[in-house]
Parts: structure tokens; sequence; C-alpha cells
């Protein structure tokens, strides 16, 4: 995934980039062709990946310069709304207050259901419930199944740092994914049996649950999918409440103090674009909208991505050069024609 945001970033960004830079946004929004157009420089490995496929097509395609600016989740979606960057490539909507708020104002748009068959949610290895006799793994939790079960396993997710608690990897602060965990611990009465451990980054994330599964060690933990991590392990998800909207908002809610459980809201994938994007680029809207990459296939490219710690850029170039089926059909004859050309 892999251009970290830092905090810094992600504050200009809330609060509005510097002038030249918002002057550059208008000059996006116009077509000058000297001015970039300005996409999130997302986080964690899909996104990333992505954001340079999509950059490639625009770039090789449309001939529009593009470039790329860093900030947490949220602070790209403010910054979105504000049309200091103009399309996030992989945008989860609704899953924030600053998405939904902006959406209902008609400053963003989701454009598309660019990954069939997403998923997010809490994890544990597979051997922590099976066991895995070639490792001679014994199983830890054999019956585990839910939430609802990690209350009588919190001494297996054993934190090092504080041996009577479990520890639940969440995402990195900044992420809106970040809060809906923290409140999932409290709805399902786990806040006092686990840490909240947050990650420093997704990286950081993938390293650790990385490092447990090489080691056969048991480990709690937030993902989703698509992304290499998911498709390379034998991983289990537990089990939750079945999606309830209004469950879900309190699960929003970090100022909730009584949040209810639930299964998170169910994921749609889309590229996320400014009102002067949509308004400015017709043609683009149009490709964005037929975007859909399969999710075997894009979990294959991630995977390798992280094995040989490739580039988001060359593994979008290998995989734009090794899966012409797939993104062809986004664009007219023409277009797709150069689009080859410069690959």
């Amino acid at each position: 995934m892999k251009t970290i945001p830092t905090l810094l970033a992600g504050l200009l960004l809330a609060v509005g980039l510097a002038s030249t830079d918002t002057a550059a946004s208008k000059d996006a929004t116009s077509k000058n062709p000297s001015a970039p157009i300005h996409f999130g420089a997302i986080a964690w490995e899909s996104g990333a990946f992505t954001t340079e496929v999509l950059r490639l097509i625009v770039e090789h395609g449309y001939g529009y310069p593009t470039d790329t600016l860093p900030g947490s989740t949220v602070s790209m979606e403010v910054a979105l709304a504000r049309n200091d960057l103009q399309v996030i490539a992989e945008e989860w909507a609704g899953r924030s207050p600053a998405w939904v708020k902006a959406e209902q104002a008609g400053q963003v748009f989701a454009l598309g259901d660019t990954v069939k068959n997403a998923e997010e949610g809490w994890w544990v290895p597979a051997y922590v419930i099976k066991g895995d006799p070639a490792r001679d793994l014994k199983p830890l939790a054999p019956e585990l199944r839910s939430v609802d079960d990690l209350k009588r396993y919190h001494h297996v997710f054993r934190d090092p740092e504080s041996p009577g608690k479990g520890r639940f990897l969440n995402s990195p602060s900044g992420w809106t994914s970040e809060t809906v965990n923290s409140q999932k611990l409290k709805a399902y009465g786990l806040d006092s049996l686990y840490n909240n451990f947050r990650s420093g980054s997704g990286a950081a994330l993938d390293a650790e649950v990385a490092s447990a599964i090489r080691r056969g060690q048991p480990v709690l933990f937030y993902y989703w999918s698509p992304s290499p991590l998911i498709g390379r392990y034998d991983l289990v998800r537990l089990a939750e409440p079945a999606y309830d909207a209004e469950a879900w908002k309190t699960l929003m809610d970090p100022n909730n103090a009584n949040p209810r459980g639930s299964q998170s809201l169910p994921a749609k994938l889309s590229i996320a674009v400014s009102k002067a994007f949509r308004e400015s680029y017709p043609e683009l809207v149009a490709v964005f909208e037929k975007v859909d990459l399969p999710i075997d296939r894009l979990n294959k490219a991630l995977a390798h991505m992280n094995e040989t710690r490739q580039p988001p850029r060359e593994a979008a170039l290998a995989f734009l050069r090794a899966n012409p089926d797939i993104w062809k059909p986004w664009l007219p004859a023409e277009h797709a024609a150069r689009v080859e050309a410069g690959l």
C-alpha cells in the first residue's frame, strides 16, 4: 500500500492546503494541461495499487498529469469535499460522518462498484481454532466462532505488555475503521478484557500479523479484503451480529457511550471524486464508473506486490500489461490504444 501519510499532512489537508495548492486544484478542474489532477495517497496496498492503475490510465489514455497528496482517511475526505483533492481511488463510501455529510451536500460522489465481494471484519488464523499438525500447533480456541466467544479466550490472545488482558490489533489512528473497531470492543463487552492496540500504520499492522502467523502465535486483528494478507493465509473471520443500520450509527460515533454491536456496513468500494471533478471531466467519470477489478486477480497482484516489495506504480504497470481483458472494456477503443502504447 505504501505511501504512509503523516499526521501533519493530514491536518494540512483537513484545514485546507496552502493557497498555491488550492489554486492548482482550481486549475485542475478547468483542465489546465500544466495542473495535475490530485489523487489521495492511500496508505493500504489495494488503495495504493488502484490509485496507480487509475493514474496510468488518466495520464496515458487522456494526457492529463496527476500527482498524489497524503492524509488520513477522514482528512482526505474533507479535502475532497473542498476540491483540494479530486480523486480517492478506493473509497469505502458511507463509513465516516465526513463522507456522509459531504455526499449529502453534493460535494463528493462515489463512482462505480470497483471490487465485488469486498469485506472487512475481525480475523484469527485458522490454526488457533483447528490447530496445524504439520507445524505441531494445537488448537488453542477450538470453540471460537464469533466475537461473543472472545470473552472466553482473552488469555489465548495475551498482550505481552499486559498479560492479564488479550490484545486486539486495531487499524491505525485516523482510519475510519479504527473508530468503528474501538466502539465494537465496547459493544461486545470486550473493552475490559482486551487492550485496544492501534498500529502505527497499515504496514505496521501487516508486519505484526504476518510475524505472529510465521511464528504460529495466536493473533486477533481487524482486516479487510481485497488485500494480499487475506489471500495468502488461512484465516477465519469471526461472526458478528447481522448488520443493523441504527446500530451502525452508534459504532460510527466515537462519543456514543453505549454503542450497539453490528456487522460493518456492507462493503461497496467506489472511486470518490469531487463535485468540480465530476463536472469538468465527464470522460474520466465515464471510465471510473466502469472500473471492475476481479477480486481474485486483484488479490494475486497485491500479494506479489507485497512479497517482492514492488512499488505500487510498478505493480500497476505490470497488472495493466498482463490483464488488458480487464481494463480495456472500461475505455473507448481510441483511449485504450493510447494506454496500451504508453505501457
